[in-house]
């Protein structure tokens, strides 16, 4: 037989413990210095013998103001996405709201519902990576007094502040630094373009081929990953591999860490260090692993969690009523083991 759930304390029992009033209750808990040590002291006796914990819904309910915030991110699996959070949620915790999550695996349906899961309950506001260029709808929503901020995407529609990373100098620095090691090919592990990131990614790709004197068709063959992680990574080089008789490529750059470990992981298992270290493999994003792994991985750095601490400030800052603001950062390439000569 289960045993029946626990009634949860409310204000009225801790009154009651506390032989007080439903009033002084709601004072030590919202305006304590307004009640005297004594008092103060028995309510929160009171608390502790019934572990009671507040409802912060109801709190919401009646004063009329919301303590969470909605993010939408493409994949809070990918370490990316995680530090990202974690800048968000450092910069809501000093205003004392909380952070609630989801993950759109860029599909348009699963952004929209979570879009309305997030607005049902009220949130101050949202955080969006947008799965596609178009954000009209997020303008509505803000419209409809939840304010919006884009995240990881350039402005879009009018209104919404946005926080992102200049994606096509990012893919400029990656394909300049394998240029500059001497290959005049390389094989682009990629998103699809609806992506925004994976289109300025390939754009920046395509500016530095062009400065070097290329031919974009030529110097680049680009792959369409069904997934932005390590085994899509893992299945493509393997892929690749297999049509080349067992050659490896010698230059890959990936549209995010996650698939530059894939790639190694697949160049390990099929010929060892030999292949893996023949081929010069760039990712993306920068993540803690990538300077631990057994050949460290040069790549381009976001700064992960200053974007998301940015992002938040400003969805604070227009749900307070100010206007749209825009910030860009700029990338950096940090240089490792796994793109450099070997010997």
């Amino acid at each position: 037989m289960s045993t029946p759930r626990r009634r949860r304390p409310s204000v009225a029992d801790v009154a009651r413990v506390a032989k007080v009033s439903v009033g002084t209750v709601s004072n030590v808990l919202n305006r304590p210095e307004l009640v005297s040590p004594d008092t103060r002291e028995r309510v929160e006796s009171a608390i502790g013998e019934l572990s009671f914990v507040r409802n912060g819904r109801a709190r919401q309910l009646r004063q009329g103001s919301s303590t969470s915030v909605g993010a939408v991110l493409l994949d809070i699996r990918n370490p990316f996405f995680t530090d990202v959070a974690r800048g968000i949620e450092d910069r809501l915790a000093r205003d004392d709201l909380t952070l609630m999550l989801g993950s759109s695996d860029d599909d348009p349906r699963r952004e929209a519902k979570f879009l309305q899961l997030f607005e049902e309950h009220g949130v101050l506001g949202m955080l969006v990576v947008p799965t596609s260029h178009r954000t009209e709808h997020l303008a509505a929503i803000q419209e409809r007094g939840v304010a919006v901020v884009l995240l990881d995407a350039p402005p879009g529609a009018a209104g919404l502040s946005s926080v992102w990373l200049d994606d096509v100098a990012g893919g400029a620095l990656a394909a300049g630094h394998l240029l500059d090691q001497g290959h005049e090919r390389i094989v682009f592990l990629n998103g699809p373009h609806s992506i925004p990131q994976c289109q300025d990614r390939r754009a920046g790709v395509d500016r530095a081929v062009l400065a070097a004197g290329l031919d974009p068709e030529r110097a680049v063959e680009e792959l369409t990953l069904p997934r932005l992680d390590a085994g899509a990574g893992e299945e493509a080089v393997a892929a690749w591999v297999e049509r080349h008789d067992g050659a490896a490529p010698k230059a890959v750059f990936c549209v995010n860490d996650l698939v530059a470990v894939g790639v190694q992981r697949s160049l390990r298992r099929l010929g060892g260090f030999g292949l893996l270290s023949g081929c010069a493999v760039v990712g993306y994003d920068d993540i803690e692993i990538a300077g631990e792994l057994a050949v460290p991985l040069t790549s381009v750095r976001q700064p992960r969690h200053e974007m998301g601490h940015e992002a938040a400030e400003l969805l604070l800052r227009q749900a307070a009523g100010e206007g749209e603001r825009h910030t860009v950062f700029q990338p950096e390439l940090v240089v490792r083991a796994s793109s450099l000569p070997s010997g």
